[in-house]
């Protein structure tokens, strides 16, 4: 079995017993949702614990189990042609050369963090109809410049 198949196999079940990813998420927590629903879709591992429970929840083999625990091959081809992945792909294009101007200009020559991140929506109520509100949180990663002698900054945080 392939990790592709092994995502089919889990969406399948999920269908057949009408389980919403809250539920799911639900049954099996220890981390974040977006964590788990990744996971479960092939993107993310899960830790050997979490592992287990999701292999109970879906009546997984022990192989099955295992494949969940293994670092997956991440990604997907640019541009996505998902409409909906497409507008953040679409967010970061537009707006990518301001949030970056405006972060170097808060702290510095680096980058945010997708690894030591955190991501939660929410469903807001509008009059014009509903709105999606997302917050992401990354731990803030300077550059390091190799070689630096001293007196001389070795990272790029924001000078003074």
């Amino acid at each position: 079995m392939t990790r592709a198949q092994l995502t089919e196999k889990i969406l399948d079940i999920k269908r057949e017993k009408n389980w919403t990813w809250k539920y799911i998420c639900g049954e099996i927590g220890g981390v974040s949702d977006t964590l788990i629903v990744g996971a479960l879709l092939g993107q993310m591992k899960l830790v050997k614990p979490l592992a287990a429970k999701a292999a109970k929840l879906f009546g997984l083999s022990e192989v099955e189990e295992r494949m969940l625990n293994e670092v997956p091959y991440r990604g997907t081809a640019m541009p996505p042609t998902d409409p909906l992945i497409y507008r953040f792909y679409e967010m970061v294009m537009v707006n990518g050369p301001a949030w970056k101007a405006l972060i170097e200009e808060e702290f510095g020559d680096g980058i945010m963090s997708a690894i030591d991140f955190d991501f939660q929506f929410e469903r807001m109520a509008h009059e014009k109809g509903d709105r999606v509100k997302i917050e992401m949180s990354g731990k803030f990663l300077p550059y390091k410049y190799y070689g630096a002698e001293q007196g001389i900054p070795a990272y790029g945080y924001k000078e003074e």
